[in-house]
């Protein structure tokens, strides 16, 4: 790989980017209200702009180089930028910069407390920065404090609203589960420093290459995978989603789950041995994940929630790609590494679009309505009809449905199983057919989720009155929606760039690793190719078709009438399916995972005229319910019992501070203390 050790325009850019951020963070308190959202933006987009040229170069040049110094603590920090940073910069960059221009029109309605506004601004700018330099830093402990910068902003991005106790709440849990995460890379990054005596990544391949590779492996994988949203690691989406600000909601899904995968994908390329075993693991577990994520979204009537959980079922779906990688390293097939890892970093790409794009969407309506339950909405494509659509767009492309770019990640990811097959061994056989049948049962599902929350909250009528009349929302918030739509469609309709771009990565990151070269992607290139030309027809037809309704009703007058309503002559908003009928007995097939609770006082055989009651349902997580409360409970209990230390007595606490010097006075004198 080509490294620049001292370029010049790579030192500018670097430089620029620090002072940047620097004077921005700085500036925006003195700024006035009107003019906050403007710079912030502003800050963000040349952050972006500079960083995606750095990116460009590391991907042009096959990787680029700069040393910064850390003072005596950290020495000599080394900042790479390889293609697989390039590729996780560009997509960091794109999201954050559509996610801080819908925020701006998003917060105009809360202009009025400007110190919170603010606030978040200067946070926003500095979770931007922080996942930027996540990427470029190889220094272990550069790199804790990097991800610790980055898990704090977000956490207090997550608390805009920190008045609401359930966001208070959401948050804490969030930071208590990432510092779990820290601790957890710190005791790898220490275990590789006191094997080889250094911090530097490059150490992580020494350390590799003469110990076992499986178990720290599988302290980095808890670690990243508590920020990915692995099964078991994922009880934070849930909450923190639905807390968070929506644009927030849409950088952290679209972005900052992905830095789980960057990091996973990064100690994938130090791996020396025990590729089968790891890959084997990583699938069965990433199956697991995304069956529950979207078994969990099915039945939630929250929409962000259930966007938090279609989270979960598309990590699922890139660490199944993922394992599909590693295991043609260990039988040595370089299509099967191509397809594996190149439609997981596709799927990464794709992933971030369409999950920002509908929690954008989702935002707008939460925005117009001020609920997130989506059996009191109905019919708001009249009022919505743009928002409406865009949800519609991101709804298909996550159903992983041609002609948009889900479909074209999952199809690669379909062919890497295809491939895997082939390989020898009745395990690895059975195990790919068994994730080709979830792969397939997932997408089902996601079909049966989507149809749920678009037919609910967008079609039939309004189930409730809202307390102000929805409208569709600014163009500041539509923009870009519609900026991720055309990115989406060039990747549905161009995927040959992007799979050459991700070949190039692979080829300087992985198959030097491994002694094995490179396929030849002209077969799947042509094979992309032909679904693009073929989409680009479909497109075209329906496009036709709408032109041509439109040029022959346009002189007509156009009537608005009730749905034919199966023979009722007055039919009621409260006939229609809600979210929960609409999922009712798909909870039910599988309530041994998706576990319900229902508030409701029974009617008595003698309640002749029974009183009026009230039906509440709601679902709780498996993980959660069955195995952290358990644990939590033990652990505050056993707390709890040490209660009577802190008693509140000032001369309880000077006998400690007595017994406290005595003991240490006595063990020096007792040579008790080394």
């Amino acid at each position: 790989m080509f490294l620049y050790e001292s370029n010049v325009l790579v030192g500018f850019l670097l430089k620029a980017f620090a002072a940047l951020f620097f004077s921005g963070i700085v500036t925006i308190p003195f700024l006035s209200a009107r003019i906050k959202p403007i710079a912030s933006v502003s800050i963000v987009f040349i952050i972006a702009l500079l960083t995606s040229v750095l990116a460009i170069i590391g991907l042009k040049e096959g990787g680029i180089e700069y040393p910064v110094s850390g003072g005596s603590f950290f020495g000599e920090i080394p900042l790479r930028i390889d293609g697989l940073s390039a590729w996780f910069i560009l997509i960091i960059n794109f999201t954050s910069i559509t996610g801080a221009l819908y925020g701006a029109g998003y917060l105009k309605s809360t202009r009025e407390n400007l110190s919170l506004i603010t606030f978040h601004w200067i946070l926003y700018i500095i979770f931007h920065a922080s996942m930027l330099i996540v990427t470029m830093v190889q220094n272990g402990m550069a790199f804790i404090v990097a991800w610790e910068i980055m898990s704090l902003s977000s956490f207090m991005l997550v608390l805009f609203d920190y008045t609401n106790p359930k966001v208070l709440k959401a948050g804490i849990n969030y930071l208590v589960q990432m510092h779990i995460s820290v601790v957890l890379l710190t005791m790898a990054f220490i275990w590789v420093y006191f094997k080889t005596g250094s911090f530097d990544f490059k150490k992580i391949e020494l350390f590799f290459g003469t110990n076992v590779n499986t178990w720290l492996f599988l302290i980095f994988f808890a670690g990243f995978g508590l920020k990915a949203g692995f099964l078991g690691f994922h009880t934070w989406l849930p909450l923190a989603h639905p807390a968070a600000p929506s644009h927030i909601s849409g950088v952290m899904s679209g972005v900052i789950v992905k830095l789980g995968i960057y990091g996973i994908f990064r100690i994938i390329t130090f791996l020396k041995a025990d590729y089968l075993v790891i890959g084997e693991s990583i699938i069965t577990l990433s199956l697991l994940t995304g069956l529950y994520g979207i078994m969990n979204a099915a039945i939630h009537r929250d929409f962000k929630k259930m966007l938090a959980y279609c989270t979960i079922e598309n990590i699922g779906i890139i660490g199944i790609g993922t394992g599909l990688g590693l295991i043609g390293i260990a039988k040595g097939q370089s299509m099967l590494i191509f397809l594996g890892f190149g439609g997981a970093l596709l799927h990464v790409l794709n992933h971030s679009l369409f999950k920002s794009l509908l929690f954008f969407s989702a935002g707008s309506v939460y925005r117009q309505t001020h609920t997130r339950d989506m059996d009191k909405l109905g019919g708001l494509i009249k009022s919505m009809p743009e928002t409406a659509g865009l949800f519609l767009i991101g709804s298909i492309a996550i159903g992983g449905i041609p002609p948009l770019n889900g479909f074209i990640s999952e199809f690669l990811i379909y062919c890497g199983i295809l491939k895997g097959i082939s390989a020898a061994g009745i395990a690895q056989i059975t195990l790919m057919i068994i994730t080709f049948a979830a792969m397939s049962i997932i997408g089902g599902i996601s079909i049966l989720t989507f149809t749920k929350t678009f037919g609910t909250v967008f079609l039939g009528s309004p189930r409730q009155k809202l307390t102000s009349e929805p409208a569709e929302v600014s163009f500041l918030m539509l923009f870009p929606q519609y900026l991720i739509v055309l990115l989406m469609i060039v990747i549905a309709f161009f995927p040959g760039y992007f799979v050459n771009i991700l070949g190039m990565i692979l080829t300087v990151k992985i198959f030097p690793n491994t002694g094995i070269s490179a396929p030849d992607l002209s077969g799947y290139l042509a094979v992309l190719r032909n679904i693009s030309l073929a989409s680009f027809i479909f497109v075209l037809l329906i496009s036709l078709v709408f032109i041509i309704r439109w040029v022959v009703m346009r002189g007509s007058a156009s009537k608005l009438s009730a749905t034919w309503g199966c023979g009722y002559t007055a039919p009621d908003s409260r006939m229609q399916y809600t979210g929960k009928s609409f999922s009712k007995s798909f909870g039910k097939t599988f309530n041994f995972v998706l576990i319900e609770k229902k508030r409701y006082e029974e009617i008595e055989r003698e309640d002749t005229f029974p009183e009026t009651r009230k039906y509440q349902s709601f679902y709780l997580d498996l993980f959660e319910h069955k195995i952290i409360n358990p644990v939590i409970l033990i652990v505050t209990r056993f707390i709890n019992a040490f209660q009577f230390v802190q008693n509140g007595k000032i001369q309880a606490y000077v006998i400690y501070g007595i017994v406290f010097i005595l003991t240490i006075f006595i063990g020096t004198i007792l040579n008790f203390w080394h």
